[in-house]
């Protein structure tokens, strides 16, 4: 008898819909399929949103949430999970609670708060939720520098110094380690920092002049995911996740999507160049 092919990895998105693509559980599937990862999804919000910004926001019920989260983990061998867009504080403890009714697997925390356009997508008072219920089951979180500033009560960061102690205070909630993401800044490069059990690793490259940054957070955090799913170790995972995103962001460069912040090209890998190894 012919040997069968070793199982697909499943990633698990967690987050909400972007009815323009480019960020939130669309930018998710691509990504998972940009890396060859059987993709599932957990609706949080609906979002109608274009690329000039969001127009309006329906939350689905938190129960409705931990019942997809309740059918899909006991049927599929999910490999790792990641959490985007979680609205408000009671879906954050449906996914929380849900989450721990089934078998730990890695979670990416990327704890989305406000789009690239600037609209709010996280209640300010479900910032504790996702300090106390999210965070300290997370494998990696993934904040920018904003966000970092908002989860930690306090001003943000100016240099890499700064950077290195707010991912270090972040990494004290209980997360494994943290990506503090320095997109944020002017420089000729962007230096990411990942704060880990062995202290802080600067990962650098060069800063992309494009408009067509939309669903860059939500894309990184989901290639990490998917390689996670796939058995990488997690700095090898940020690393090639890393170089993933700069392709993408290369390539959007070129793309006429929309008027305002395009999006950038998931899947420049099909049409122009093999995936990062």
């Amino acid at each position: 008898m012919a040997d069968r092919p070793p199982p697909i990895p499943i990633a698990l998105t967690i987050a909400g819909s972007d009815s323009s693509g480019g960020a939130g559980i669309q930018a998710d599937l691509k990504t998972f399929s940009a890396f060859g990862v059987y993709g599932a999804s957990v609706l949080t919000a609906l979002t109608a949103q274009s690329t000039r910004g969001v127009d309006d926001v329906l939350a689905i019920p938190p129960a409705f949430v931990a019942a997809q989260i309740d059918a899909v983990l006991p049927d599929l061998a999910v490999g790792a999970a990641k959490t985007g867009m979680l609205a408000n504080a009671g879906i954050i403890r449906a996914v929380a609670g849900a989450l721990e009714r089934h078998a730990p697997i890695p979670l990416v925390c990327d704890p989305v708060m406000v789009a690239t356009s600037g609209d709010v997508l996280l209640e300010p008072a479900a910032i504790d939720a996702m300090r106390e219920r999210i965070i300290p089951r997370a494998t990696l979180l993934t904040p920018n520098i904003p966000e970092a500033a908002r989860l930690l009560g306090c001003a943000e960061a100016a240099g890499l110094d700064e950077m290195a102690r707010q991912a270090e205070a972040l990494r004290g909630l209980g997360c494994g380690a943290v990506l503090l993401k320095g997109g944020h800044g002017t420089s000729a490069v962007a230096t990411d920092l990942l704060a880990h059990a062995r202290g802080v690793t600067p990962l650098e490259a060069p800063r992309i002049a494009t408009r067509s940054t939309h669903g860059t957070g939500c894309t990184l955090a989901a290639a990490i995911t998917a390689l996670l799913a796939a058995g990488e170790p997690l700095e090898q995972a940020v690393r090639r996740a890393k170089t993933y995103v700069w392709r993408a962001l290369e390539a959007g460069a070129g793309l006429v999507i929309g008027h305002g912040s395009g999006p950038v090209d998931h899947l420049f890998a099909i049409r122009r160049q093999p995936p990062p190894a």
